[in-house]
């Protein structure tokens, strides 16, 4: 397993984690073999935010005795106490609720509180009045609560929470049909996507990736609007490769699927590559880099995806990125123009350009 530092807190985070829509729908002894097959191969990270109930049962039954091996997002405003998933943002409702998950968690804190399924301004405005943020904190104080997160598809409300300089992690949808506008939850056109994944980094707010495969929709060509199908391993891949994204949480309810995923770990870079996406229809990401590495390696020893990644965040404002280019054993100054990478970016980057440009920005 690889794993990734959230910056703000000092965990080391698997690169891929467990999301929990479907596992608790299995029986008992199936959802308990997937989730110890998950921790006997490093995955330490794992949501809870679930389809079903008896999901947090199995989680307190799987890890019990090695709780301190594994970390929890636990939502508050996502309510199991009917027995089935509910969403409110009544204070009371989420208070039982989440008393509930601990008590079938077995466990008495609380890695990651999440601020839950905020799509709309209002919401969290509601989320605030009805005080549920303040017993978040009020919780954390006391140390039931570890650190901050906050989950949502909306960059616009995203933002507006970011704002409070509160949040240690994000839940975000990350794949390349939402990036792109196409689906149910492509909230945020592509711009504004890429600005908060860089926001995201500059203020080193770790993201946990939600919906990875769209429902399984990337997955199946008669399903995608593209022409053909990705891989699981491309849409980790394509995921990953997001500024900030710590991990990703696919939805697994077998061991079957999570050794799917898990392939990822052993894929050559080939198998990885998700510059197929650039060829499909009704995609057009030319002249914006998406640090994807397909054009590496450079005949001169450029890292072409990091020194775009380091200008982007720079001209946010964030000066840690400028050291961090200046640091850089081989900047853009040192480009010769071959041309290599403008030919082997799969979104038509001039590359070669693009490193004068980002000479003369940094002055070096």
């Amino acid at each position: 397993m690889e794993y990734r530092t959230n910056k703000r807190t000092g965990d080391k985070i698997s690169i891929i984690g467990l999301g929990a829509s479907y596992i608790g729908s299995k029986s008992e002894k199936d959802a308990l073999e997937t989730i110890e097959y998950a921790l006997e191969n490093g995955i330490n990270y794992f949501d809870l935010a679930s389809g079903h109930a008896a999901t947090f049962p199995y989680y307190g039954k799987a890890f019990k005795g090695v709780r301190d091996k594994v970390m929890f997002q636990i939502h508050f405003g996502a309510d199991y106490t009917t027995g089935v998933y509910g969403w409110s943002l009544d204070l009371e409702t989420i208070k039982r609720s989440v008393s509930w998950q601990l008590e079938n968690l077995k466990t008495d804190y609380i890695d990651y509180g999440f601020i839950h399924c905020i799509d709309e301004v209002k919401d969290f405005e509601t989320y605030e009045k009805n005080g549920v943020l303040d017993y978040i904190l009020s919780l954390k104080e006391k140390g039931m609560v570890k650190h901050i997160g906050l989950s949502s598809h909306t960059p616009k409300a995203i933002n507006k929470v970011l704002d409070l300089g509160i949040v240690d992690m994000l839940m975000f949808s990350v794949n390349p049909l939402y990036d792109d506008g196409l689906g149910e939850y492509a909230r945020g056109n592509r711009d504004e996507r890429n600005v908060l994944y860089l926001r995201c980094e500059k203020e080193n707010v770790g993201i946990s990736c939600m919906k990875p495969f769209s429902g399984g929709q990337l997955l199946d060509a008669a399903k995608s609007p593209y022409s053909e199908a990705l891989s699981k391993v491309q849409c980790i891949s394509y995921a990953l490769s997001r500024p900030s994204v710590l991990t990703v949480l696919p939805g697994t309810s077998s061991v079957k699927e999570l050794k799917e995923c898990l392939e990822y770990l052993n894929a050559t870079a080939e198998e990885k590559d998700f510059s197929v996406i650039a060829g499909l229809k009704k995609r057009s990401y030319r002249l914006s880099c998406t640090y994807c590495q397909h054009c590496h390696p450079c005949p001169k020893g450029l890292d072409i995806a990091l020194i775009n990644k380091y200008y982007d965040l720079s001209l946010l404002g964030d000066d840690m990125a400028k050291e961090h280019y200046l640091s850089l054993e081989k900047k853009a100054g040192d480009c010769i123009s071959c041309g290599h990478c403008d030919r082997r970016c799969p979104f038509h980057v001039k590359q070669s350009e693009r490193m004068s440009e980002i000479e003369n920005y940094f002055g070096q």
